[in-house]
């Protein structure tokens, strides 16, 4: 019988912005469009988000080329405004969100359950970068 990869990977910034901001920015679609992507030559054209326990969200990631895609979901599992997020992934992996705000700085955690296709490395790295592109949209905006 084959054990399930139990690995957490975490990753986190702190965003100079106060949590409130962060966390609208974070779970509003039309900015969810703005900023989940890890790269340039990728973006995000639809996002739709039902922010309560039970609620559904779903994101399309595509490559800006039309060459490669997917769609990103899941069911809320706990939702406690402006601190934490947990959800389970249509694969059954689950992932938690901490915001931790103090006066302008909010720091974000994240932490998931790694998949077995591609190496921790890898993943930590995608994540981290979509969570810099997060932090620097809110910034700028």
């Amino acid at each position: 019988m084959e054990i399930a990869n139990e690995k957490k990977i975490t990753v986190e910034s702190t965003v100079n912005a106060p949590v409130e901001k962060v966390w609208k920015y974070w779970t509003s679609p039309e900015h969810i469009t703005k900023w989940n992507s890890a790269s340039d030559d990728w973006h995000t054209p639809f996002a739709e988000n039902d922010l309560q326990v039970g609620g559904k969200f779903s994101s399309r990631m595509e490559a800006k080329d039309g060459s490669f895609g997917f769609d990103f979901g899941g069911v809320y599992d706990e939702v406690k405004q402006h601190e934490r997020i947990a959800y389970t992934l249509g694969d059954g992996r689950t992932v938690s969100v901490d915001f931790a705000g103090s006066g302008n700085q909010t720091n974000v955690t994240e932490t998931f359950d790694a998949e077995t296709t591609n190496s921790v490395e890898l993943q930590r790295g995608g994540w981290q970068t979509i969570l810099n592109n997060f932090k620097k949209y809110v910034e700028s905006n």
